[in-house]
This record gives C-alpha cells, sequence and structure tokens, in this order.
C-alpha cells in the first residue's frame, strides 16, 4: 500500500511509521489522519510485526499541530465530528492496538502531535523536543484526547497548567513530569526505540497485547481495572505462548513464543 503523507519500513520484527510532511512540520491534516489509520491498522494486522514506533520527518517535528486551514471555519456540529472521528480513526485505535506503540519524538510535538504522542503506549525523546497544548491561544481547548491523557500522564495540576498557559515544555521537564520515559540525543533517538523493542519482542506478544488492554482498562470510566485484570489473567492461561512460555522455565530454556 502507497502513501502520500507517511512512510512505512518494516524490518525485524518493528514497522516505523514515519510522518512525512517536512514541509509543514508534520502536520495533521485530514488526510494523514486516514493515512495513519490504515498504516497502524496494516501493521497491527501482520503478525510479523512486534513494534510499532511512530516519529516525524526531518529534525525540526514530530508533529507541530493539526492544520489549522481545515477547520477554521467550522460550526459546533462540525466540531464535534471532527473531533468524534479524529478519536475514532486514530487516537483511540492506536492505545488500544494490541501491538506495542512506541512514540519517538524528534522535535516539536504542538497540540495533535502531543495528543498523538501521548496515546502511544508510551514516549521516547530526543533533546531538542518541544511538547504543548497550544489550543487555548486560538479559543479552543484539545479535542483529540489531550485533556484525558495528558492529566492521566502527568497529574491534574501540571495538566491545567500546561493547558491554560497553552506553553511549551522541553525534553528535560517533560522526562520528570513522567510524560516521556527517555531522553536521548537526536541521533540516538530510533535506535534507542528499536532497543527498547528489543526487549519487547523477547516476550509473548499474544500476553503483551493482554497487558496493554488490563493497563488500559483501569483508565476508562465504568470499568473495573481490577476486575479485567483477573479475566486477562485467566485468559492468558489458555493460550499457546503461556503452555510455551511455562514449559520453558521449567526447562530452564529460552521460550519460543508461537504468538497465539
Amino acid at each position: 500500500m502507497s502513501f502520500e503523507n507517511i512512510l512505512i519500513d518494516s524490518n525485524d520484527g518493528i514497522a516505523v511509521i514515519t510522518i512525512n510532511r517536512p514541509d509543514k512540520l508534520n502536520a495533521l491534516n485530514k488526510a494523514t489522519i486516514e493515512e495513519l489509520n490504515k498504516a497502524f491498522k496494516l501493521a497491527d494486522g501482520d503478525k510479523e510485526v512486534k513494534v510499532i514506533i511512530v516519529t516525524g520527518s526531518g529534525e525540526k517535528a514530530f508533529v507541530a499541530g493539526a492544520d489549522i486551514s481545515e477547520f477554521a471555519n467550522f460550526s459546533v456540529e462540525k466540531g464535534q465530528e471532527l473531533s468524534a472521528k479524529g478519536h475514532e480513526l486514530l487516537f483511540d485505535l492506536v492505545e488500544n492496538l494490541s501491538t506495542p506503540v512506541i512514540a519517538a519524538i524528534n522535535g516539536f510535538a504542538l497540540g495533535g502531535g502531543l495528543e498523538l504522542a501521548m496515546s502511544a503506549h508510551f514516549r521516547i525523546a530526543s533533546d531538542n523536543a518541544k511538547m504543548g497544548l497550544p489550543e487555548t491561544s486560538l479559543g479552543v481547548i484539545p479535542g483529540y484526547g489531550g485533556t484525558q491523557r495528558l492529566a492521566q500522564l502527568v497529574g491534574k495540576g501540571r495538566a491545567m497548567e500546561m493547558v491554560m498557559t497553552a506553553g511549551m515544555i522541553g525534553a528535560a521537564d517533560a522526562h520528570s513530569y513522567g510524560l516521556v520515559n527517555h531522553v536521548t540525543s537526536q541521533a540516538e533517538l530510533l535506535d534507542k526505540a528499536k532497543e527498547i523493542a528489543g526487549k519487547i519482542m523477547r516476550n509473548s506478544s499474544v500476553a503483551i497485547g493482554s497487558a496493554i488492554r488490563a493497563i488500559n482498562a483501569g483508565f476508562k470510566d465504568g470499568i473495573n481495572g481490577y476486575e479485567e485484570e483477573i479475566k486477562e489473567f485467566g485468559w492468558n492461561f489458555g493460550t499457546a505462548d503461556f503452555k510455551e512460555g511455562t514449559t520453558a522455565f521449567l526447562e530452564k530454556r529460552r521460550p519460543n513464543f508461537p504468538g497465539e
């Protein structure tokens, strides 16, 4: 499948999805969101892909925001539809993928860009990265999950401050806030992401997908995360990966997980 606004490179169990609109600082427009929807589904459906890394092209930006020209004249109804469609097509999709998604933030991650990074399962940033949700400076609020995921990651107070001031924070502050897991040089960013991906790939992809569902459950309204953990834990006992993992442990050898 060919794309106009993104690149996909799959090797050794890792799919790297690169948003490739450098002249627009990789801003998210409707077409790019639709292409990302297809790319994430394609990678998630490929049994050879064990980890997905999402990043931006060039050295300036991961994603510098949404394409404001597309919605500057929207009505209330169209604005709500824009937000709901974005959640469905991309941001909720990424959060709930069974394949782990690492966001490699290689520069500006603003507005929809930071929202995309926050929908990934965790984040790594280059030391030149700048992150923020500037929407209130435009008379609107984050509409792709930013008000919810930011508060989950950094706490209510810091989320309130970041959204209200519409300011940016650097990689060091993002790390101290818990917004990103690691900070590296830009040259080492993808290598670091792939290093962590390699550690993930040693383990059961089936169990990892189960863990993602269980962890996410604790952040969903009306769902008891502990009860979901019990269900997922029991479900794993019926998988071939569980049989292989426990057998390998008892036989004192490395497991060869079938991914089933």
